[in-house]
């Protein structure tokens, strides 16, 4: 099969949820190819197919955790994106991984970056606990020199807020100025969205 037919092949699979997780073991072995696309897309399905059936992925977590060492910035930042949606599923699959994943808010690669706060939303839907030591890095990503990171940021502290203000609450006066400052109306929109996350309790 070429890549071409592959990678269409993967698509169809993708649009088919009742297939996912009897696949499973067939996508984790595409991590094997030596094509960086079709990897980058059997990365993304499994960490969907996780999301909906984590307990089925968990032989092939570790063999998308390695691809957070790739020198490939695609495949970094859809390593990090699938821990992310594995981790919304079972955060218990994700959590020897987890710790690792905070060296992305320093990644040279801005979708890695902004892959990274993609991952730690998701996980903090079920797990808003573990990141109040952390919230400072994501404090940090609100002034990001990429743009898209700066829009992403700001939903960190509203899923968390949501579920615990209190963690927040030491950021409020920050995401306020933002919110009254920064020239990018979606980084303001969510800024204002995160305080009133917190302050809807």
């Amino acid at each position: 099969m070429t890549e071409r037919e592959l990678y269409k092949s993967l698509g169809v699979l993708t649009r088919s949820r009742e297939r996912w997780e009897e696949n499973i073991p067939y996508v984790a072995s595409l991590l094997e190819s030596e094509s960086v696309k079709i990897k980058a897309k059997a990365l993304w399905l499994l960490g969907e197919a996780g999301l909906a059936f984590p307990h089925a992925i968990t032989g092939s977590v570790a063999a998308v955790a390695a691809f957070c060492d790739s020198a490939d910035p695609l495949l970094r930042e859809r390593a990090v994106n699938a821990l992310g949606r594995i981790g919304r599923g079972c955060y218990g699959t994700v959590e020897p991984y987890w710790a690792a994943l905070f060296r992305f808010t320093h990644d040279e690669a801005a979708a890695v970056r902004l892959a990274f706060v993609w991952a730690s939303e998701n996980i903090a839907t079920v797990n808003p606990e573990a990141y109040g030591d952390y919230l400072p890095l994501y404090a940090e990503l609100l002034h990001d020199g990429d743009e898209r990171v700066r829009m992403e940021a700001p939903e960190m502290f509203r899923v968390v807020g949501k579920r615990r203000p209190a963690l927040v609450e030491p950021y409020l006066e920050q995401l306020r100025t933002i919110a009254e400052r920064d020239p990018n109306r979606v980084v303001r929109i969510h800024c204002l969205g995160a305080i009133k996350a917190a302050n809807s309790y």
